[in-house]
């Protein structure tokens, strides 16, 4: 079964990475002004929605829509591969 579907019956995981300074700056500003209600943002949630819109444009955009396969390894950290 694949448990990338969906969205909240999923455990959460700690992820390092890093991301521009700005754009970290103006998430939480997001997240702190939309934490009430009727949005109830959260950082999490902010980042899990916009990670879920990106896969799902770059899985319309490259891979007809559908999931992309199973990596065979985990990633390994260092510069990306040249193209």
């Amino acid at each position: 079964m694949d448990t990338r579907k969906g969205k909240a019956s999923h455990p959460k995981v700690r992820a390092t990475l890093y991301v521009s300074a700005d754009v970290l700056d103006e998430a939480r500003d997001a997240a702190s002004f939309l934490a009430g209600y009727p949005a109830r943002l959260t950082l999490t949630r902010l980042v899990d929605d916009a990670l879920r819109a990106e896969l799902q444009r770059l899985k319309d955009r490259y891979n007809g829509g559908r999931d992309f396969p199973r990596r065979a390894e985990e990633l390994r950290g260092g510069r990306p591969i040249a193209a």
